[in-house]
């Protein structure tokens, strides 16, 4: 087993070398400290997100955990897993946390933390305009002329907004606004749920030379609320794709911020080079249109990441640091669009794909989600197991290994909520059955944890849902709702918009961390922003 120390580790990350920091502990104490540069990978689902955040086996890579006491356990089980997966570069930081800390290094709460610093800091360097909620309302209440443009993915819209807010997500903005907009006196204000985003998207259309007043809404939907107004839910209002006209605009849009920004272009013929290169270089191939344009037609092996989402939460989409990042989509727009960002969050080696997509051969449907090290169990459908339930010929107990808040809202009655990672130990918590049928989302994890459990000499019979609990939904059977749970629920971390009854002082101190993060990212000096002087 192979160790790292704290300062051995802190000259990787300040190196220009591949690595990558996996935190294998779940994302609630994960939430409460963190290395900035490390990526959230809870060990339980190493299989499911390794394909895509570190696809290249020699990649270095780094485990981390608490530390000291769990070094034996949850780190040593990581690495180890890593190696069976074929990773070949595999080490532990010496006492986890506990030793980044002594080392006398810089912990970070919250999530998304580099992308939320480098936010604010953009909205220092730009001198982004902001607008607050109670000038906006003015601005509505007075009919005064002027469109609202919410610039988070369609279900974050939904759920709530502000009221005539038109949904607009990330780097559709700059590719949609021409023809939201009747003419270039016309004040944009951009919002989100509550900093970040509206912060990149205001900024995006000011870097892209439109020629309209742009605003940020201050605080977003938290700042609404706390300035005591109303939002709208279950609003629909939709932009529509670019007209021909809107689009020239667009294109020229993008032109300027490649220019400013030196986003660079490669040819299909360099992409295919670069995807056969896996045994010293990472690529990672990011489609940015929306998701029902992805299924229609995509390259094959692109992920599909909505362009605001990246720059929010790229700790969400890519681990490698110092890899290559190729951004593809139909027109150019989108993908220099969230290029130019990604340059400025300090990613060095950044590329659009000239041309788009048009140069390689499409297939439809979502991206194939790949496992490694997936070996199926044996299987029960949706109606065998309903009837089973029904018929209590057996004694079965159902354990769900979902994310708790998909079981909270949607599981098959009498389950049970349980963490793969501690299966081990919380197994024992399960009633004394005959048979254990085991489930998730999609029935991956759950596979992965029968394999597990049989390695343990579970003596139950084992089976898996087959296509999971999404597919128990999709046969019309009955889900109760609720969190009966035999493991620590601590896999989910909530931020305080997520909750309309959320309590004003968790929206206030979230905001002001978001805020004071600047001067924490500065002093632990690993960020790598690149600033571009104001235009």
């Amino acid at each position: 087993m192979m160790f790292v120390t704290a300062e051995q580790l802190h000259e990787l990350i300040l190196s220009d070398e591949e690595f990558a920091v996996l935190d294998v502990r779940e994302r609630e104490p994960f939430s409460k400290e963190h290395i900035l540069l490390s990526n959230c990978v809870p060990y339980g689902r190493l299989e499911t997100m390794l394909p895509d955040f570190v696809p290249r086996l020699s990649t270095k890579v780094v485990v981390v955990s608490q530390g000291p006491a769990d070094v034996d356990s949850l780190s040593a089980m990581a690495a180890s897993r890593l190696r069976e997966l074929k990773y070949t570069d595999v080490s532990i930081l010496r006492d986890g946390i506990s030793g980044w800390r002594k080392a006398g290094y810089d912990l970070f709460s919250g999530v998304h933390v580099l992308s939320k610093s480098f936010g604010e800091i953009a909205a220092v360097e730009y001198k982004t305009p902001f607008i607050s909620a109670n000038d906006e309302f003015k601005k509505i209440k007075n009919n005064d002329k002027h469109v609202i443009l919410d610039c988070r993915p369609y279900d974050e819209y939904h759920c709530m907004t502000i009221p005539r807010s038109v949904n607009v997500p990330g780097v559709e903005l700059v590719y949609r606004v021409h023809d939201i907009v009747p003419d270039d006196q016309t004040l944009v204000v951009v919002h989100c749920a509550g900093r970040t985003r509206s912060i990149i998207a205001a900024q995006s259309l000011i870097n892209a030379g439109l020629p309209n007043p742009v605003m940020a809404l201050e605080n977003g939907t938290m700042g609404w609320q706390l300035a005591g107004l109303e939002l709208e839910y279950g609003q629909d209002r939709v932009s529509s794709p670019p007209t021909p006209k809107g689009l020239a605009k667009a294109k020229a849009c993008a032109a300027r911020m490649a220019e400013r920004f030196g986003v660079r272009k490669i040819k299909a013929e360099t992409l295919r080079e670069w995807l056969d290169e896996t045994g010293h270089r990472t690529t990672y191939v990011l489609d940015i249109r929306l998701p029902e344009e992805f299924e229609a037609g995509h390259v094959p092996g692109a992920r599909n990441i909505q362009g605001g989402q990246l720059i929010q939460a790229s700790n969400e989409y890519i681990a490698v640091h110092n890899s290559r990042v190729v951004f593809l989509d139909d027109t150019e727009v989108r993908a220099t669009v969230a290029a130019s960002w990604l340059i400025q969050l300090g990613w060095s080696e950044v590329y659009v794909l000239e041309g788009g997509i048009g140069g390689f051969p499409l297939v439809k449907g979502p991206a194939k989600a790949r496992v490694l090290g997936f070996a199926p169990g044996q299987t029960i459908s949706c109606g065998e197991l309903s009837r089973m339930l029904k018929d209590k010929a057996e004694q079965i107990a159902v354990l769900d290994l979902a994310w708790s808040n998909f079981f909270k809202h949607n599981h098959i009655p009498g389950a049970v909520w349980g963490n793969r990672s501690t299966l081990g130990q919380d197994i024992g918590n399960l009633p004394a059955v005959d048979t254990l049928v085991l489930t998730s989302e999609n029935s991956d994890l759950a596979h992965l944890a029968a394999a597990d459990l049989k390695k343990m000499g579970l003596k139950h019979k084992l089976l898996v849902l087959g296509g999971g609990t999404k597919a128990w939904i999709k046969a019309g059977l009955p889900t109760a709702q609720g969190l009966k749970a035999i493991s620590q629920v601590n896999d989910i971390w909530y931020m305080p918009y997520m909750f309309p009854d959320a309590p004003d002082k968790a929206k206030r101190d979230y905001l002001a961390w978001e805020i004071a993060l600047v001067d924490q990212v500065a002093h632990d000096g690993t960020a790598k922003f690149r600033k571009f002087p104001k235009q």
